[in-house]
């Protein structure tokens, strides 16, 4: 019969340097290596029992790895925008010395005090300066969903962001400014961003975000995009999920938006791989719209 690992309960639910467990004493560098512990960078380990997320290797990586840097990650303010082992970011002053440590992008740059606040534990760029960080450096599309989640959540204001995206100098600042001035901060996916900027690019009538449908001027639903003129709705990802029951629920739902004139263009996630399919699927339902007169 197999022994259970030894988990000594100093480290039972943490994260903690594998050289300084060892010397002190509670594990040899055999035990580290087991089952019950996880790497999560070099020389950095953490309890089997912990959900490796990108939070858990932020904080992990500016106590352990960089002490005193701070960490630009939108998973400190409950924003999952990237998986949990794509690389943690993390800012030093100009002066510091350089480190390249796998799993790690550190930066030399000047971070304004009122830029950064302590955050679970560790110094964190607030949210506002995030969503500038992440419009600024990751390709266009992917920072203005960032920058529409980070503003849906309610944590910072999209006009403060743009402000602060209009300050800043450096190499990324176009592409900041540029994600910023596209986001609208309504979306709650990053698919309904990416939707939003289709619809854009195709040259569609400005759909409302988050459209509240209404019957005799009594409320019926609230659907992801709208053209209130033409009755026309578009969902992402339909509402076709979850348990049975929920299922009943949705399709009540549907039936009440269709009985208040609305068509629907559902759209999912295999969709976004097709774009001038959902195009041509909306041009042609606004098409045959109603055109309400007052529009």
């Amino acid at each position: 019969m197999s022994r259970s690992p030894h988990v000594p309960a100093e480290l039972r639910g943490r994260f903690f340097s594998g050289v300084a467990a060892v010397r002190a004493g509670l594990l040899t560098e055999d035990q580290l290596r087991g089952p019950a512990w996880r790497r999560l960078f070099r020389g950095v380990y953490a309890s089997a029992e912990l959900p490796v997320t990108h939070a858990l290797r932020a904080r992990a990586a500016a106590l352990l790895v960089v002490p005193g840097a701070v960490v630009t990650a939108a998973a400190l303010w409950q924003i999952d925008l990237v998986d949990p082992e794509d690389d943690v970011e993390l800012t030093v002053p100009p002066g510091a010395h350089p480190r390249r440590v796998p799993g790690l992008r550190v930066r030399r740059v000047h971070l304004r005090p009122e830029h950064v606040r302590p955050r679970r534990g560790v110094p964190t760029t607030t949210p506002l300066a995030t969503a500038v960080r992440l419009a600024g450096c990751l390709p266009l599309d992917e920072g203005v969903a960032a920058v529409d989640r980070i503003v849906h959540a309610g944590i910072a204001d999209l006009d403060d962001v743009r402000a602060l995206a209009a300050s800043v100098r450096g190499a990324d600042c176009a592409r900041a400014r540029a994600a910023c001035a596209l986001a609208d901060g309504l979306a709650g996916s990053p698919q309904e961003t990416r939707l939003r900027l289709l619809f854009l690019r195709a040259g569609l009538p400005p759909p409302v975000a988050q459209c509240t449908v209404r019957r005799d001027g009594r409320f019926v639903a609230d659907v992801d995009f709208g053209w209130p003129e033409h009755r026309v709705a578009v969902e992402y990802d339909g509402l076709w999920h979850g348990a049975p029951e929920q299922f009943g629920k949705d399709r009540r739902r549907l039936n009440r938006i269709t009985a208040a004139g609305w068509r629907v263009v559902f759209v999912t996630a295999a969709d976004l791989h097709r774009p001038d399919d959902i195009v041509a699927r909306v041009r042609a339902e606004l098409a045959a719209g109603v055109q309400l007169p007052g529009f």
